[in-house]
């Protein structure tokens, strides 16, 4: 079973492994892993890797496998760095490299409130997103809308994080599941404190 942090008992928080230097953040879409991994990131001092910004190119055209893997281990340079991201595409590399998974596995709710928070907001700042995209209320509202994408995709990643870390190809990843915003962010005070005891 992936580590699961316990909120409101310092004793289990304490057993809580610290993350590694080469972090991986995963999770249904709207779950936060950008956010994390870019408050990761400025706590280890690391480039913070956006899984989508490789994938995404003008006018929401998906980068080509083959090409996606070869941008892919290009940033993927250096001792340390953090990436989101769920893609199956660049998984095996991305996986190999790390030594750190954390999978963000917040309830379906929550995630789509999250959603829809960012949606709005994207939609009204008009926010550039990668390669120059933006969010607009038609893509919003088509089949292939990021509302119905997470409501499809959340019991998959369930099924797939309970069961992918624990192939043998990935037994030296340190895995950390967190339930809850709280749990989160009592995560990050935890490796907040640490830091400032090291430094």
């Amino acid at each position: 079973m992936m580590t699961t942090l316990m909120s409101g008992t310092n004793n289990a928080e304490s057993l809580l492994p610290l993350p590694g230097d080469r972090i991986v953040v995963v999770g249904t879409s709207g779950s936060g892993k950008t956010t994390l991994a870019g408050q990761l990131a400025a706590l280890q001092g690391c480039p913070h890797i956006e899984m989508d910004a490789i994938h995404w190119q003008p006018n929401w055209t998906a980068t080509p496998h083959d090409e996606f893997r070869v941008r892919l281990a290009a940033v993927l340079v250096g001792d340390s760095w953090v990436v989101d991201g769920n893609y199956g595409k660049g998984r095996s590399a991305l996986w190999s490299q790390a030594d750190t998974l954390v999978w963000l596995d917040y309830p379906l709710w929550l995630v789509l409130w999250r959603l829809f928070r960012r949606t709005v907001r994207r939609v009204v700042t008009q926010e550039e997103l990668w390669s120059g995209n933006r969010e607009n209320l038609r893509g919003v509202f088509s089949r292939d809308s990021i509302f119905l994408w997470a409501i499809q995709t959340h019991p998959r990643r369930r099924r797939e994080y309970s069961d992918l870390p624990y192939r043998p190809e990935y037994a030296h990843l340190v895995k950390i599941r967190l339930r809850s915003p709280r749990q989160t962010n009592g995560w990050l005070a935890r490796i907040t404190a640490a830091q400032h005891v090291e430094s």
